[in-house]
């Protein structure tokens, strides 16, 4: 049954320019970590795959084809930074024969697509010398007038191919440390020439570049641009100044819309908002810009499901809404919420895996909570050609995950957890604060497992005779890990607690409070969260240069903001090598010298786990098809845990044929 009575501005249709739309839903850019449209033909087959899923749900818009502008360089120079590009991709000899295999795809399905022009970063070049950032010390060089000419000619040259790439419109990119919010802003323009001043000369750049991009398309394309609503740091522009500059660019006559976002490639907020902020927590600055245009207003900001969409379409904050991360988890959002199935809509839990594991480790494309996606390529998920029985020991996320996959499948499966509740490691997590949406993750996890008839023991521990005794055709063996105690001396002493009781609420420490932080990731940071969030005076003490390594520039800046506003302190480059009654000696790794530092009530390990795979070990030469994953395996992350059982279930299919 048809539920869009429930959400009508959402599903409502609009023509923004030369698109007409069936519903308020954009896909803005973000999947090049899914497969690079302009990469083999294999990542290219991979992200045509993962749009055209979305867009057989309902998505009315793909604006996903980000695409670099050919750089001007002196020979030998060799850009760095965010976005550097040399070539870029519209001037690739494949860029029309892609965008026009993508574009068709998507059109046969009901789907607009537009090409978004970068240059983001500028790399090497800006209007002006000075910095756009406290955390980039790249020096620009500083643009003539000639080098601003030739940028514009490249514009235009890039429209001409994106017009003959069947494309639908372009989007100018002026935001987020493109060369273009250099320009646009009072903070990194310091030029006397017409180029820097007034508002009318800081945006002649994006004008110009607008006008050489309509002189090519006419009136054949749509042509709208992605606007900072404010800039983040002191000297950039406030919201007055954006909405200004919106207007201005209004008056020129040469645009059809505005895509009004916020935040930084590194700050806080990054432009790829993670859990720490509200749901749609700007779409009252996007509000501001709509009730000052005629043009309609484009929104893009943690819109993580249909409810919250329709709040921002609602309330008038937007005309259409650009939601990539809730796309990414759930690619039939759409159609389950047409369909009223919104308890069956999987939720982004907003922990940025989708970003940083390919940009801060180097790791293929993985979300968290669907380990489906970016492999729309391979087809459905597949059924054997045997029904087996299969039992998962440990409802963890690897567990769960497992149990789902292979039931889904067709296996007839039993998971046993220890515990008196699934969730594992999660447990914990969703005890941080501003992590609702992994505990939203869990409780759909649940749902999906009861849903699909996977039988649950809860409260059982197994053995290995237990297993053996079970008969089950396939184990597979998810016990996940038990904390990680380092070797320190003190360390066995009544106020030092394990940051999982501390979560849980069943250890509780005094006022003064030491964090020892040996994880790479958020984990330490959480507790500190959680800890200085009730009032406790919070240090932390990390070995490594500074916090959380594995954390990405686009989630870092979140929470360091929040434990900064909680007066939460942090040493680097220490170890603690001994814990006393209320103070702690550390040793700097690199010179070896030690200190004291105190006076602290409670130490607070946040540590790390070790695997229990002692059932694994029991059962691996006792029986065949007996695995191991998970936690259980290595700890890892929800992303690791989700991406290995997919792995195995996979597995799991052929072995029963």
């Amino acid at each position: 049954m048809m539920q869009t009575e429930r959400f009508p501005h959402l599903f409502s249709p609009i023509t923004v320019g030369t698109m007409r739309l069936r519903n308020r839903v954009m896909m803005p850019p973000h999947a090049s970590a899914i497969g690079n449209i302009f990469g083999t033909d294999d990542e290219a087959a991979r992200n045509i795959a993962y749009f055209e899923q979305r867009a057989r749900a309902g998505v009315a818009w793909i604006g996903s084809l980000s695409t670099h502008l050919r750089n001007a360089l002196i020979p030998g120079f060799e850009p760095t930074g965010v976005g550097a590009a040399t070539t870029g991709f519209f001037r690739l000899p494949w860029f029309v024969e892609r965008v026009q295999q993508f574009s068709d795809a998507m059109h046969t399905l009901g789907t607009a697509v537009t090409v978004q022009m970068v240059h983001q970063g500028g790399m090497p070049h800006g209007p002006s010398p000075v910095m756009s950032a406290p955390t980039i010390n790249l020096m620009p060089h500083v643009m003539d007038e000639d080098d601003i000419a030739a940028f514009v000619r490249e514009y235009a040259e890039s429209a001409k191919l994106s017009q003959a790439a069947r494309a639908d419109g372009v989007e100018l990119h002026l935001n987020h440390d493109d060369l273009h919010e250099w320009f646009l802003s009072p903070l990194t323009n310091k030029r006397t020439d017409r180029y820097g001043g007034s508002l009318e000369n800081r945006a002649r750049f994006s004008v110009e570049a607008l006008r050489a991009i309509r002189e090519v398309i006419g009136d054949t394309m749509t042509l709208g641009i992605r606007l900072n609503i404010r800039e983040e740091l002191p000297g950039g522009y406030d919201v007055q100044g954006g909405v200004e500059l919106a207007q201005y660019f209004e008056s020129t006559g040469l645009i059809d819309y505005v895509h009004g976002v916020v935040g930084s490639p590194w700050g806080n907020p990054s432009y790829i908002q993670p859990t720490y902020y509200e749901p749609a927590q700007w779409a009252d600055l996007a509000g501001e810009l709509k009730r000052a245009l005629r043009l309609p207003v484009i929104h893009t900001g943690r819109v993580n499901s249909p409810e919250v969409a329709e709040r921002v379409l609602a309330t008038g904050n937007a005309d259409i809404v650009g939601m990539a991360r809730a796309h990414i988890a759930d690619g039939d959002l759409l159609l389950k919420a047409r369909d009223g199935r919104l308890a069956d809509i999987r939720p982004c839990v907003g922990g940025n895996e989708c970003i940083s594991r390919r940009y801060v480790e180097g790791l293929p494309f993985g979300c968290a909570v669907n380990p489906h996606t970016s492999n729309e390529v391979d087809g459905p998920w597949p059924a054997p050609a045997r029904r087996r029985t299969l039992l998962v020991v440990g409802g963890g996320p690897a567990g769960m995950e497992l149990a789902a996959l292979a039931r889904e499948s067709g296996h007839e499966v039993e998971l046993w957890e220890a515990a008196d509740e699934l969730g594992g490691q999660l447990r914990y997590v969703v005890k941080a604060p501003q992590h609702a949406g992994y505990e939203q993750y869990l409780d759909w996890q649940r749902r999906r497992l009861a849903h699909l008839g996977v039988a649950v023991t809860l409260g059982r521990r197994a053995d290995v005779g237990d297993v053996l005794a079970a008969g089950a055709d396939i184990v597979a063996v998810a016990t996940g890990a038990s904390p990680r105690t380092p070797a320190i001396p003190g360390v066995g002493g009544a106020h030092v607690l394990d940051i999982r009781d501390v979560l849980l609420g069943t250890a509780r420490p005094g006022r003064r409070v030491l964090v020892i932080a040996q994880d790479d990731h958020v984990a330490p940071l959480s507790v500190a969260d959680f800890l200085s969030e009730r009032g406790h005076q919070v240090t932390m003490v990390y070995a490594t240069q500074g916090p959380a390594p594995l954390l990405g520039r686009y989630i870092i800046g979140g929470i360091l903001g929040r434990l900064s506003h909680q007066d939460v302190r942090m040493h680097f480059m220490e170890e603690v090598v001994g814990i006393g009654a209320d103070t702690v000696q550390t040793r700097n790794v690199y010179s070896m010298r030690t200190r004291t530092l105190g006076t602290f009530d409670s130490v607070v390990l946040a540590c790390g786990s070790v695997s229990d795979s002692a059932l694994f070990a029991g059962l691996k030469h006792r029986r065949s098809e007996v695995h191991i994953l998970g936690d259980a395996y290595a700890p890892r992350r929800l992303v690791f845990a989700t991406r290995q059982a997919y792995a195995l279930a996979r597995l799991l299919v052929p072995a029963s044929a």
